[in-house]
């Protein structure tokens, strides 16, 4: 991670912020948490945007909470199954979840610990696979991004909403904004000789970069991707 950590700070999460940042208007004194925040690249770039605001990682590694602690952000050096509350300032307006639940034993009980850990009208933001996603489809057996202990948990947007609305969250927005799918089975096409059919090798030897392109905004503007982004609130006292 640390060779790329500059690229995927300018690449992943300064966008991701970004986004965020819109998300979050310009509230100030807001209580936000990353779980698995690594070195805490995304709650720096964030507090970069909306300075006034509070900021809580939960990151179990003894050196990424260092690091995190060093930048000056309140650590948690614990999973988040052992967190009684995510700050003494009280429940958190915006937790965060990047590429972590497919990783999880018990994605259900990690759920329920998040509601717990909101403020009602909070928000939750995560980022899983999509099993239904273009690129897993594609490659199926051959998909890097299946390869069990390390990804155990597969949703799609129909069960992932499923999922949140029996554990009593809001769905605001499930979308695949994903732009590698193409790029990773042309990949597999070109450098390991995966044979996907005929159309599929003359898409990868013969199409230019806006045809590729153009599939791409198609497969994620569709909700094909194989990247999946989950919004969900968890709903005020009045609604429950």
């Amino acid at each position: 991670f640390k060779p790329v950590m500059d690229v995927r700070r300018e690449k992943i999460f300064k966008p991701r912020a970004e986004y965020v940042s819109k998300m979050c208007g310009k509230g100030s004194g807001l209580i936000i948490g990353d779980i698995g925040a690594g070195y805490g690249l995304f709650l720096n770039e964030l507090r970069e945007i909306l300075p006034e605001n509070y900021y809580v990682a939960i990151e179990p590694s003894v050196e990424m909470s260092d690091i995190c602690n060093k930048s000056g952000l309140e650590v948690k050096c614990m999973f988040l199954e052992d967190v009684n509350e995510i700050s003494e300032r009280g429940g958190g307006d915006l937790l965060t979840a990047f590429e972590l639940l497919e990783h999880l034993i018990d994605p259900v009980y990690f759920i329920k610990k998040v509601n717990c850990l909101l403020k009602p009208g909070g928000l939750f933001l995560l980022t899983t696979l999509n099993a239904k996603g273009f690129d897993i489809l594609m490659l199926w057996d051959r998909s890097k991004s299946i390869f069990p202990p390390h990804h155990l948990n597969f949703f799609n947007p129909s069960s992932i909403k499923y999922l949140f609305e029996r554990l009593g969250f809001e769905i605001v927005e499930i979308s695949t904004p994903g732009k590698l799918d193409w790029s990773i089975v042309e990949g597999m096409i070109k450098n390991e000789g995966v044979d996907l059919g005929r159309f599929w090798s003359l898409l990868s030897k013969e199409s230019d970069e806006k045809c590729k392109k153009g599939l791409q905004d198609w497969i994620s503007r569709n909700n094909l991707s194989s990247h999946m982004s989950i919004l969900v609130q968890k709903p005020y006292k009045g609604n429950t």
